[in-house]
């Protein structure tokens, strides 16, 4: 029988599921809607079960939206914990898993996986330290340092940075509240996510033209946020996904804004030249949670969790 993983992206809007050898070799997905847990979760165990019968699964790896709980001494790990999504706070994830399948359960955040699959297969691969961003509904963030995803107090939280207003590109302050219910327009996310960017405009991004101000301004609070990673965590690569970077030319606005924000303080020919291979886009595209759910799998193994 074929050694296989499951692998499950789990985020507040949709549960991606499937069975693979490997980043390559999908053998089987599904697109769940993101329900109650005691609806989803069996939902998602019963497809993995289904899909790997007459293979040998060894793993399961779930890159999960949150908060989640880390620390695999804390009486809550594997668990969401204080997340906004109705009926999810405190739920157990790994738990159910492990019990359903008896085989280990790598388990990370939905950022984290992807810039470990970024790392391992795509876009930011051979690079370490490396950061994995994603602009869109929310803004959140994953860091690989010596192979692994970054864990301490918690997980890297990089939506939630504090950073400064800045002005418009004809010279007026922006002065739009913000977006984070917890900090209004004193984040990344209030300040630069895809909400934020709609409500400044009245109407969602998507629907904003590519010659719109707007989109000289979210280049310019992206590059404020991509400078406070660069300045505390000297990453080798940053890989930048999300809906809001396929719009106004914003990845290359941003990467000339990034150098002025600078200022040529890092004196590294990646930050002063003009250059497009340090911030880039994820090899995976929308793929980058599910494929970094495979490498979370894969990883389990070795560690026997």
């Amino acid at each position: 029988m074929a050694r296989v993983y499951g692998a499950i992206e789990g985020g507040g809007t949709k549960f991606v599921c499937a069975v693979a050898t490997g980043p390559h070799d999908i053998l089987a997905r599904i697109r769940l809607d993101t329900r109650t847990p005691d609806v989803t979760i069996p939902d998602a165990i019963g497809f993995i079960r289904e899909a790997s019968r007459g293979h040998n699964l060894v793993a399961i790896g779930v890159a999960c939206f949150g908060p989640i709980e880390l620390d695999q001494a804390a009486p809550d790990y594997g668990s969401v914990t204080t997340t906004v999504k109705r009926g999810w706070a405190h739920t157990p994830v790994v738990g159910p898993l492990r019990e359903a399948f008896g085989v280990p359960v790598g388990f990370d955040t939905d950022v984290n996986g992807a810039a470990l699959g970024e790392v391992r297969w795509g876009a930011a691969y051979g690079c370490d330290p490396a950061v994995y961003v994603t602009v869109g509904t929310g803004i959140g963030g994953g860091v690989i340092v010596n192979g692994a995803p970054l864990h301490g107090l918690m997980h890297p939280e990089i939506g939630h940075l504090p950073i400064p207003r800045i002005a418009w590109p004809d010279g007026r302050m922006d002065d739009y509240a913000g977006a984070c219910s917890y900090h209004g327009g004193g984040c990344f996310e209030g300040l630069a996510s895809g909400p934020a960017v709609g409500a400044r405009a009245g109407r969602p991004a998507e629907e904003i033209p590519d010659d719109d101000l707007i989109w000289e301004l979210e280049a310019g609070y992206l590059a404020v946020g991509l400078a406070s990673i660069v300045l505390a965590l000297s990453p080798r690569r940053i890989v930048v996904g999300g809906g809001v970077l396929h719009r106004g030319n914003v990845l290359n606005r941003t990467r000339e804004r990034l150098r002025d924000v600078l200022a040529g303080y890092v004196g590294r020919p990646e930050v002063t030249l003009p250059n497009d291979a340090y911030v880039v886009a994820p090899r995976f595209g929308q793929d980058a949670g599910l494929v970094g759910a495979i490498a979370l799998a894969e990883a389990a193994v070795g560690s026997g969790r």
